[in-house]
């Protein structure tokens, strides 16, 4: 029997109607042999922490285009220790200027992946941080 295959719950938080990155890169992870659930646009951060327990994903993805990637985050991250799930990776990618990294990465996101970034890259971070 094989290894089980990383589970990432790919998400687009908030009022943010852009998703096509979001599908490129959830189709670029499931090439990679990942499993990924997608959630769809306009979900609320409580509901996508319920959707990673639920789906006993090892990975929670967001997909943030509208510039709330902070204070959605923060918010996210506040929920995963409340309830204690802390060992699911957290990454973020879309529209993140540089200047914003270090906020995200104290706030506990582990991987930030700003718009250009290569698929490879994210799929070698999650293969590399995702704890199964």
């Amino acid at each position: 029997m094989g290894e089980r295959k990383i589970r990432v719950l790919l998400a687009k938080p908030g009022l943010d109607g852009h998703d096509r990155g979001a599908k490129v890169v959830a189709h670029a992870m499931r090439e990679a042999g990942m499993e990924v659930i997608y959630t769809g646009l306009h979900q609320t951060v409580p509901s996508i922490v319920n959707q990673a327990i639920q789906e006993d994903v090892d990975v929670i993805g967001l997909s943030i285009m509208s510039g709330a990637h902070i204070p959605i985050c923060r918010k996210l991250m506040g929920i995963v220790k409340e309830q204690d799930i802390g060992n699911k990776l957290v990454v973020v990618g879309g529209v993140i200027p540089n200047k914003d990294v270090s906020t995200l990465k104290d706030i506990g996101v582990s991987g930030i992946f700003p718009g250009g970034v290569y698929f490879d890259e994210i799929v070698k971070f999650i293969r590399e941080n995702a704890v199964r």
